[in-house]
């Protein structure tokens, strides 16, 4: 994996170093004007702290037009409590080691003090992949990395060449081998768990949790750094619960705070059902340390009110206004930058790229200063150094083998995120048509490494065929004794 230097992408903070696979990128060294602190002392953490590709001070005026600034704008110090230049993410957890050859599950067949009997497909494919050391070895050095939404589903509907896609991948192929998977959305707004056996339902194939990383996933980290957040966006408390699994102490939600002042969103209606589900207290009294907006908002007026509140407050003191906007101002992180999103409409749909442009453009508009803030999430450096962790965590998991795979294949519909981040990072990108990229020919701006497919399968197959070579075949068949030859004579001296 190539090494990433901060001249790259714009950034010009040192960080702490980032351990990956084995192997240690250190910082930049040497001390910046612009360089951030950031929170704690760092002792003890379990996250690891990745170099921001964008910068961290937002430039809303090219989305402005006869706004309103102040002809008194000056040149202002970044604040002191965010992270603004580097970004946590966990380091992951080794799973449990397991045979990429899959044993029988509970209730199968047993022989007391004995392994558990092998189904037959299994057996079959041991032998088989023991015969082809070659492609086997080439198989367990190339891994796929999947975006979702335009790849392999629109919404809750299927694209069937993503159903097809992962059974090839999961062991209906020749070697009947388990090629290396993960999926990388910026897709938000739901518990882990929960997303995967949604996904796992309309692919028809199964997903773990363990190959799977959202837009929020490795916001997790901050969980060691703030104590009481402010989490926007999702549907009803959905982004709340995932707020919990992370393990955050002390979670505000947006009616919890209406439930405590209605007047603070004047044209907000608010049931009595979402009064009974909401919890209130007195937040004049109570410190909000960093803002967190996980997924798309529900409601732009009222979260953008409540938000405008806090990052003009003094500390993230409700009923404050801070004396220097800049100095004063709490952190606030986004889960990703998307503009649009590919849905089950023909056309793409705003995202929460859009939420933030407008709040970067209002707060501008407000203080005469560019916001401060942290994007997570493709194409963002620190997402693709945690696909990595994840990735080689997965090899473990189904090849017993801790290592990271040489050749990367990102697919995805987006040339903004999906390929301009692979294509940072060093990966092959393959640009589909099935969502959000209709073009002729190859994007301009981004292109694919790789190339441009009409979907998926295709996308897999051509990468396959690279590695493998190009009489591979996509199915497992089952009929074939791997010992015989075509004349049904031992091929085994």
């Amino acid at each position: 994996m190539p090494a990433f230097d901060d001249s790259d992408f714009g950034v010009n903070t040192p960080v702490a170093p980032v351990k990956t696979n084995g192997s240690t990128d250190e910082a930049n060294n040497g001390s910046y004007k612009e360089s951030l602190s950031i929170p704690g002392d760092g002792n003890g953490t379990t996250s690891i702290e990745v170099p921001a590709t964008r910068s961290s001070i937002s430039d809303a005026s090219a989305y402005m037009h006869n706004l309103s600034l102040s002809p008194s704008m000056r040149d202002r110090r970044g604040s002191r409590n965010s992270f603004g230049a580097s970004l946590p993410i966990p380091r992951s957890k080794r799973q449990s080691r397991l045979s990429s050859v899959h044993y029988a599950e509970d209730g199968k067949p047993s022989r007391p003090g004995m392994p558990p009997i092998q189904p037959t497909r299994d057996i079959l494919a041991a032998q088989m992949q023991d015969l082809s050391g070659e492609k086997v070895k080439a198989a367990k050095d190339m891994a796929f990395v999947f975006d979702i939404d335009g790849v392999l589903v629109h919404g809750d509907r299927l694209i069937p060449e993503g159903k097809r896609v992962l059974e090839i991948l999961n062991g209906d192929n020749e070697l009947g081998i388990r090629i290396p998977h993960i999926f990388l959305t910026n897709g938000s707004g739901k518990v882990e768990t929960q997303r995967v056996a949604q996904l796992s339902k309309i692919l028809h194939n199964p997903i773990s949790t363990e190959q799977f990383i959202q837009s929020h996933t490795p916001m997790r980290a901050l969980a060691e750094y703030y104590k009481t957040v402010l989490v926007v966006g999702g549907e009803g408390y959905k982004c709340r619960e995932v707020a919990e699994e992370y393990g955050f102490q002390d979670i505000v939600v947006p009616n919890d705070i209406i439930a405590w002042d209605p007047t603070i969103a004047p044209y907000r209606v608010f049931t009595e059902e979402e009064r009974k589900t909401s919890r209130p207290r007195d937040f004049s009294k109570h410190k909000i340390d960093a803002i967190m907006v996980f997924s798309d908002s529900r409601d732009y007026a009222t979260d953008m009110q409540i938000i405008m509140d806090l990052l003009q407050s003094e500390d993230g003191h409700f009923g404050t206004r801070a004396k220097d906007p800049v100095s004063q101002r709490i952190p606030i992180y986004f889960s990703q930058g998307d503009l649009l999103c590919p849905t089950e409409h023909p056309f793409p749909r705003m995202s929460q790229g859009a939420f933030r442009i407008g709040l970067e453009a209002m707060y501008k508009a407000l203080t005469g200063v560019d916001l401060e803030r942290v994007v997570y999430g493709k194409p963002e450096l620190a997402t693709y150094k945690y696909a990595d962790e994840v990735i080689t965590s997965w090899m473990d998991t189904i090849h017993n083998e801790e290592k990271l795979p040489k050749n990367v294949y990102m697919i995805g519909d987006n040339p903004a995120s999906d390929i301009i981040g692979g294509n940072m990072y060093g990966w092959n990108t393959c640009l589909v048509r099935t969502g959000v990229y209709q073009g002729e020919g190859n994007d301009k701006e981004n292109p694919a490494s790789f190339g441009v497919f009409v979907n998926v399968l295709a996308a897999v197959q051509t990468a396959i065929q690279k590695e493998l070579g190009k009489e591979f075949r996509f199915n497992f068949d089952e009929s074939i004794n791997p010992v015989l030859n075509s004349n049904g004579v031992s091929a085994v001296e």
